[in-house]
């Protein structure tokens, strides 16, 4: 039985980040390889843990370019989309505090791209307990995030721009 492939839809920002992740990640695993060489040729016992340490590296950048491969290879670019004024994946969105009256700019991206490091703004994932609720909002709408503390915040949409 064969599993659809689900897409994973990005931002192009999004996606040449998670490129450039990849490329890191290729050249650390490159550099891991050479000292497990190193250690292997100079390790006196099978207990080096040394050794030991240099495999786990290379597994976990080994198991990081997989999940980046896979990521990339189902992403699908966001492009100029009809969003009839509401969030949706790909938008810069101000929202208010309602409490503290603090304005916060962020985007809104699908979870692959939340995880990705860099960029000029923060992300919110569409899974995120705020994510989940600002999703097809529209300008001046007010929404309540339930946070995991069992605290509620209260924000209202300011603006979205594409």
């Amino acid at each position: 039985m064969t599993q659809a492939i689900k897409q994973v839809r990005l931002t192009r920002e999004g996606y040449d980040r998670l490129q450039k992740n990849l490329e890191q990640e290729q050249n650390r695993l490159a550099e891991a390889t050479r000292i497990l060489q190193e250690q292997m040729e100079t390790s006196a016992d099978n207990e080096d843990t040394g050794l030991e340490d240099a495999k786990r590296e290379k597994m976990t950048i080994e198991a990081r370019i997989d999940e980046l491969e896979d990521t990339l290879a189902r992403a699908t670019i966001i492009e100029d989309q009809e969003n009839d004024g509401r969030v949706a994946l790909g938008a810069i969105v101000v929202l208010n505090n309602e409490a503290t009256k603090k304005e916060m700019k962020v985007q809104f991206v699908s979870a692959p791209e939340a995880a990705a490091i860099g960029g000029s703004l923060p992300r919110i994932s569409e899974d995120s307990p705020v994510g989940k609720e600002l999703a097809g909002r529209k300008k001046g709408e007010a929404f309540v995030v339930n946070l995991d503390n069992g605290k509620q915040v209260k924000y209202k949409v300011k603006s979205i721009e594409y």
